[in-house]
């Protein structure tokens, strides 16, 4: 995800970590995400502003990261839930990946 935004946004987070939340969801959280623009856009109160531009990014984005989970996990991930909160410059992605199949 770091790399994904480095080249979409021209800087990446410093912070990441994901988390399995039940066997068939991963959430990622996105710390310092922010650029140096989006920053003095937040300082003047746009928040909006950011968060849409942002979103429209993130769906631009969504099947590359569909297909890096996909790859790390070896599971495929059925949906993608994407947001920001410029506030506290950070970004959260939710994963619902294809449920295990039981080995006969």
């Amino acid at each position: 995800m770091v790399h994904l935004y480095k080249e979409a946004f021209g800087r990446g987070p410093t912070k990441a970590r994901a988390y399995f939340s039940g066997p068939d969801a991963l959430v990622v959280l996105l710390e310092d995400i922010m650029t140096v623009a989006e920053r003095q856009l937040v300082a003047l109160g746009e928040n909006a502003r950011v968060r849409e531009q942002r979103l429209l990014v993130q769906l631009a984005l969504e099947e590359k990261k569909r297909s890096e989970v996909g790859r790390v996990l070896s599971r495929r991930a059925l949906a993608c839930v994407s947001g920001t909160d410029p506030g506290g410059d950070l970004a959260a992605e939710i994963f619902v990946l294809e449920p295990h199949t039981a080995s006969p």
